[in-house]
Parts: structure tokens; sequence; C-alpha cells
């Protein structure tokens, strides 16, 4: 695959597959949640599978290479922006049915307003994801949650889209999820849609209180005003028995409030970077390495960052990569 090369033949036939869903010269810095980035060429938003399909068959007989984004809550984009096509699956994705206890999803549902139509529907299950900023995709990707829970527990099955543009159905088992992790992180293909499993609530207000405490009880600890892109590192089961979480360590080698740049570790939760004032992706890069080398070398434990840095040639890698 190639970086784009942006002339009018590209961009009308993009705009002919997804009409209505094509942005040019759009700043990352808007997109992001951590509003860090330069400018992406071409951003296009699918608003079906089939059209999904569509556009990724178009970019690979084309040779176009591409990047897929959703809410971008663990992603950080270069200063430099992106010169490859950039799918964002979001809004235009989103929908939602709930048959009894099955619940099928597009990937561009935001997980907040999916936790909160579960409870409305009295299903559990979903209860630990109702303050998770992202889109579903992103979530199933990540096998992501709170509580030590993951959401590929509820999985039934993922529709996911190739890299050539065809639709392929994976049952759970072969999701390969695990703690914060799936087969999707590395295979190239693009969660379209999602098939998942919950649970008929004896006393549905029990959901609702739970999911009201797991609100205030991020709200009183996580940085809420200033841009950031949740937790930066993972919590590592063996550093998390002897040490506690990435948050734990950090704050005890005194870096909140530290800050390179606009990048600044918050002063609510250690393992918050946030944007404290026009933030540079370079920046949060020098903060993040830095951080992560000084909690190896004090405990000698390695932490694995959440967070993925997006290269302007559309290549996704860990924002982290211990230099010790």
């Amino acid at each position: 695959m190639t970086a784009l090369t942006l002339n009018s033949a590209i961009v009308q036939e993009l705009t002919r597959l997804c009409p209505g869903g094509v942005r040019r010269d759009v700043p990352l810095a808007l997109v992001s949640r951590w509003r860090i980035g330069g400018l992406a060429d071409v951003v296009v938003e699918p608003c079906s599978v089939s059209q999904l399909c569509a556009l990724r068959a178009f970019t690979a007989r084309e040779g176009l290479a591409s990047v897929v984004i959703g809410d971008t809550s663990n992603l950080l984009f270069s200063d430099d922006g992106l010169r490859v096509v950039c799918f964002h699956i979001g809004g235009r994705m989103s929908a939602l049915q709930i048959e009894e206890t099955q619940v099928t999803a597009e990937a561009g549902l935001w997980v907040p307003y999916f936790a909160r139509r579960l409870q409305q529907a009295g299903l559990t299950g979903a209860e630990h994801v109702c303050g998770i900023p992202g889109t579903l995709g992103g979530l199933i990707c990540m096998n992501g949650g709170s509580q030590r829970k993951g959401i590929g527990s509820s999985v039934v099955n993922v529709t996911a889209v190739t890299a050539t543009g065809e639709a392929a159905t994976l049952y759970r088992e072969e999701c390969g999820f695990a703690y914060r992790t799936s087969v999707f992180q590395g295979n190239g293909a693009v969660i379209a849609a999602a098939q998942l499993q919950f649970a008929q609530a004896s006393d549905p207000g029990t959901i609702r209180r739970e999911m009201l405490g797991i609100l205030r009880d991020r709200s009183r600890k996580f940085p809420r005003k200033q841009p950031n892109c949740g937790s930066v590192f993972k919590s590592n089961p063996a550093m998390y028995a002897e040490i506690g979480p990435p948050g734990a360590a950090i704050e005890r080698l005194g870096f909140k409030g530290y800050r390179i740049g606009g990048a600044m570790v918050s002063v609510h939760h250690a393992n918050f970077f946030v944007n404290a004032g026009k933030a540079r992706a370079t920046d949060m890069l020098r903060l993040i390495q830095q951080v992560g080398d000084a909690v190896f070398q004090t405990t000698g434990h390695r932490m694995e960052s959440e967070v993925q840095f997006v290269t302007p040639a559309g290549k996704i890698h860990s924002a982290y990569v211990s230099g010790i």
C-alpha cells in the first residue's frame, strides 16, 4: 500500500461510494479526544457495513493506504497529520436493535448511550462500560471495560470487514479476547457490527443504581474538563499485586502535575495525561516515555501503553517503547 496521492478522481470515487460522508483537510485536533494532531487529507465516514466493504475494496484495488478510527479514545495523532485515507466509524454507523436479551449494534455506536439503552431495557452485564467514552467497535477491539471486566464476555459474534472489502463473521471463541486485547488489533480487519448477549435483571433498578455509582466514582477520580484519552498505561497483574495499578506507581514517583510543553500528568489521576494547553504530539510522546521509563527503573515492571500513536503514513504502534 502507498501513501495517498490526493487527486480529484480519488475524491470523486470516494464521494460516489460514500455520499455526504467525505471531508477534506480535516484538523485532527478537532477529532482527537486529546485535541492534538495536524491535518488529515481526507476523512471518510461510511453509513453501513456494505458501504464500508465497498470503500475498503476500492482502496485495496487502488493500492491506497488507509487507517480506521472511531472515537479516538486511545489514539494520539501526529503533529504532521495524516496523508492516507482515514475511515471514521462514527455516528453515521450506529444502529442498535434490542430483542429480548440479544443486542445487535453497529460499531460507531457511542458506548455510554449503548449502556444506557441496555439499562432502560432492563438488561444487565454492560454496567461496567457506562462511563467509557468511545465507540462500540473500539471497545470490542480493545476488549474494553472497567472493574477488571471486558466486553468480550458478552459478545456472541462480530462482523468485520477485511482490508480487501470482504465481510466476515467471527464468533466469540475466534476473537481471541484476553485482557484489553483481541485478534482485531493485528489482523487488519475493521469491526463493523456485533451481536451481544446479556441477561434480564431481576430488579432493573439495581442496574441504574450501579451505573450511577460508577459514574460518580469516575467523576470523582478522573479529569473531566481537560482533554485526555483515558488511561495511558495498561494494568499489569504482576505489578498490580506488588505495587498497585499504574496510577499509584506514577503518583508515588511524584509525577502528578508534571508537564512537558502542554502535556501534563493529571493532578486528579496519575494514569491520565491531559492537554493542559496547546500540547503537541511530540510533547505527549516524550511525557509517556519519561514516565514509563521512570516506573520501570524504580519498580522493575514494564508498563504497556494503552495509547496508540498514528503516524502520517497511517501506521499505528504503541505510544511507549521502553528505552531501558
